[in-house]
């Protein structure tokens, strides 16, 4: 919200205005970095190999991409959101051990997920054996759904992406007031009219940044396509860049999946339009829930339960299974270093993504123009490049600054100064800031949309500087949201592969390195370790997260 008059509240908010836009603007500029060096890569190459895919796979990789897309974004949809909506208005029971569990499969890399389903859903699988065990067939006598296919490839993308939905709707759910519900029930609707007519359009923006997340993490994604042998965006982006070595012909297809990626941003924001839901006294008077019994508690127990054993319970049982049989020794001292690598790495990326995406959203709150509003929006698009894209994006202009650097040194002075940045651990978490802001800023986002613009004007009058409001006023209300985008930035760095392979400082690899290298040599029993141990550092967030977005309900 802008201030135009020249009173003293202006005078102090000066200060603090001119620094904060300067450093978002700086944060917008580093989101883009990449996605620019891609652009001059692009119109800089040739089109041999993009006029051969155009008339080959080109067609491929749009219908599959499109179609993952649809498929994801229904599903994670209806998954998250009607998850969220049961556990958040019903008793039922083990509703209080499933609101928390229900976020779970959000610690597993999806590629993971992929190797656990196939071990089990394959022709040599346990299930597929087990039936031919009991029936007698032979491999040609049935028919069973094929688990490498693209149907297979979004089903493990909705088990581990549906958390989205659920966590930002079950916030936006919690911090709803009871008296439209009440109003909505004294004026003769149940409870399924009022929930469709009353809470969903209120909700509606973090579940539509919910599901965005979802979307843009759908065709980033190259593990588990890959690993399905599906053709997509990212597959082609892959193959043209390491296979073929035609940087130009990669750099052209990101720049497509960039198109489309800045296309669906655009579009959810103006779907949302200008409808804003702003808390009232909704923190102190919150949604009633219902006891369910009989059948009905059994279905919203099973529904609820459901999503839990298939994306986190069987998933987990599988991969310890088959690290049972492995060597890998999680005591060794080089286990413990991957640990404490990834951690170092996923804890200091979220600080960094959170604490950009708070001066984007609350600088283009404050000051809102044209400027900011487009730094804003250009800095979510890095959620749908592939990590390797960003990787190789922000290699290009800092290695030609350090070689720059170390070439005027060496020629005015006599020193060789070598990389000072390339290769270093802040150009990866830079990586990972530019790759995951989407993230941080759609759930900070939605929680901020809960916040009426005259509380900032109240406050204001009151002679809080900016700075002052944000940590006054702002920070406590936002608390679970802020909280929440530091829990699925930090899960997204633990699973992050391709830009930590790429990035990575010599000698310093990471449990996601180490799943893939394991993977890669067929030693799917030694990959399911690291495997779990990604899983269970992602799991201890989720929960703090889940139980501190439950205490905005009053008991």
């Amino acid at each position: 919200m802008a201030f135009e008059s020249s009173s003293p509240a202006r005078a102090k908010r000066m200060p603090f205005a001119f620094p904060a836009r300067g450093l978002s603007l700086l944060v917008a500029a580093i989101c883009v970095l990449p996605m620019v060096a891609v652009l001059v890569a692009a119109l800089s190459g040739g089109t041999e190999t993009l006029q051969h895919l155009a008339e080959t796979r080109l067609w491929h990789f749009t219908a599959n991409t499109l179609l993952l897309v649809v498929i994801v974004g229904l599903g994670t949809a209806v998954v998250g959101t009607g998850a969220a909506w049961l556990v958040t208005m019903c008793r039922f029971p083990g509703v209080r051990w499933l609101e928390i569990a229900l976020a779970l499969p959000l610690a597993f890399p999806a590629y993971v997920m992929a190797y656990a389903y196939t071990d089990i859903l394959d022709h040599p699988g346990i299930v597929q054996t087990t039936l031919r065990d009991l029936t007698g067939w032979g491999p040609r006598d049935y028919w069973f759904p094929e688990i490498r296919s693209l149907g297979g490839a979004a089903l493990m993308l909705i088990i581990v992406l549906y958390p989205y939905v659920y966590l930002l709707a079950r916030a936006a759910f919690l911090q709803q007031s009871a008296t439209s519900f009440f109003a909505a029930r004294t004026l003769g609707h149940s409870t399924w009219t009022t929930f469709f007519r009353i809470n969903l359009p209120l909700a509606r923006p973090a579940i539509a940044g919910g599901i965005l997340l979802a979307v843009m993490e759908t065709i980033a994604d190259f593990g588990t396509v890959s690993y399905f042998a599906i053709q997509t965006y990212t597959t082609g982006i892959y193959q043209s860049w390491f296979a073929m070595a035609d940087r130009a012909a990669a750099a052209q297809l990101a720049l497509g999946l960039l198109s489309f990626a800045l296309l669906l941003a655009i579009l959810e924001r103006q779907q949302r339009g200008a409808a804003k839901q702003y808390t009232g006294h909704g923190r102190y008077n919150t949604l009633p829930r219902m006891r369910l019994t009989g059948w009905k508690a059994i279905a919203a127990t099973t529904a609820c339960a459901v999503p839990v054993i298939f994306g986190f319970a069987l998933p987990t049982v599988v991969l310890f299974v088959m690290g049972l049989g492995s060597e890998q020794d999680l005591t060794s001292s080089r286990y413990i270093r991957f640990i404490q690598n990834s951690v170092t790495l996923a804890g200091t990326a979220a600080i960094v993504t959170v604490i950009g995406a708070v001066l984007l959203a609350f600088v283009s709150r404050l000051q809102p123009g044209r400027l900011i509003f487009g730094a804003r929006e250009i800095s979510r698009i890095g959620y749908a490049v592939p990590g390797g894209v960003i990787a190789v994006g922000l290699l290009v202009p800092f290695a030609a600054f350090d070689n720059a650097v170390d070439a005027f040194m060496e020629t005015n002075f006599g020193i060789d100064t070598g990389l000072l940045l390339t290769g270093s651990i802040w150009l990866l978490v830079m990586a990972y800031m530019v790759r995951f802001m989407a993230v941080a800023l759609n759930t900070y986002e939605s929680g901020l949309s809960t916040i009426h613009p005259h509380v900032d004007a109240v406050t204001r009058t009151l002679g809080r500087t900016p700075a002052g409001m944000l940590r006054a006023v702002h920070f406590p209300i936002l608390t679970p949201s802020l909280l929440t985008a530091g829990l699925i930035v930090f899960i997204d760095v633990m699973k992050e592969l391709p830009a930590t392979m790429i990035m990575r400082p010599f000698n310093f690899d990471t449990l996601a390195v180490q799943a893939h290298r394991l993977a890669s040599d067929e030693r799917l029993e030694g990959a399911a370790v690291p495997s779990l141990v990604i899983v269970a550092l992602g799991m201890l967030p989720v929960i703090l997260v889940c139980r501190g977005i439950g205490r905005q309900r009053s008991t």
